[in-house]
């Protein structure tokens, strides 16, 4: 072999190991792996199956299939929820249970909201002090059947007036204010064009013992009661006037009230 092509050979080989050399070292080292300590694990949250509203019920309706288990944080559990450690088996025993209040989805079943075992509807929902009186009504003397459970009315009495003192006509009066109406019984009724309505037969009061004394005497002197509906921007009013004449008279002791032809007196009283 010429030493010519020796040389260049050699130059070729010692060129080549420069580059490798220097591209070894133009290499950039990977950066140091950092580890990151993301402390002690939090402690795992214990939870418990509660019953929970899984849908809306309205007061005086059955929870049916609106309540499930569901796992709920035991810090967040009291004495008033049910739990399946507890009662495992309450889900099929409450489905037939009546709502004594409006729930709503999402919350914990509490049995303070339902109707008592042996407990009528009505009574569960009546206010402590306060008394559940009937009146009979229809369509035109319940704002055309338009008056529903919790709304508030007026009570009008209208009676003849007494004709022996020259009178004619009728006197209306305003007895209670601002009542509120626990439940209306309709009955469904045709017209003489075949369509069916629904009529309200009796409406069911929330009275104080004073106001039902009030209401039963009205309901023996009126020719007809009248239920007049509220505003519902009207029902926080408070302390109204009422007839209490109709019961207290002269709040004398000793006296019995008689009620003839529509007027009230009192015999018997105490001087």
């Amino acid at each position: 072999m010429p030493a010519s092509r020796l040389i260049i050979l050699s130059v070729a080989v010692a060129a080549a190991g420069g580059a490798g050399y220097v591209a070894k070292n133009m290499v950039v080292a990977p950066p140091p792996q950092i580890i990151v300590d993301a402390g002690p694990k939090a402690p795992a949250i214990a939870l418990q199956d509660v019953l929970v509203l899984s849908g809306d019920v309205p007061m005086g309706n059955k929870l049916g299939n609106s309540i499930g288990w569901q796992s709920w944080p035991s810090d967040g559990v009291n004495a008033n929820f049910i739990t399946r450690a507890a009662e495992p088996e309450a889900l099929d025993k409450l489905k037939g249970s009546v709502a004594r209040v409006a729930m709503y989805s999402g919350e914990p079943l509490r049995r303070s909201k339902l109707v008592g075992e042996g407990q009528s509807f009505m009574s569960s929902i009546l206010p402590t002090g306060m008394r559940a009186v009937a009146t009979a009504i229809s369509a035109d003397t319940s704002a055309g059947g338009f008056i529903l459970p919790n709304d508030f009315v007026d009570v009008i009495m209208t009676r003849r007036a007494d004709a022996s003192n020259g009178g004619g006509g009728f006197n209306t009066e305003t007895i209670l204010k601002n009542i509120r109406g626990l439940a209306i019984d309709e009955t469904i009724q045709e017209d003489e064009e075949g369509k069916k309505t629904r009529v309200g037969q009796t409406a069911t009061l929330e009275l104080t013992p004073q106001q039902a004394e009030i209401i039963t005497v009205a309901q023996q002197m009126a020719d007809r009661l009248t239920l007049a509906l509220r505003s519902i921007t009207d029902t926080q009013e408070k302390n109204l006037p009422e007839a209490d004449y109709l019961v207290n008279g002269a709040g004398r002791r000793g006296t019995v009230r008689l009620i003839k032809s529509g007027e009230v007196s009192e015999v018997g009283a105490r001087k």
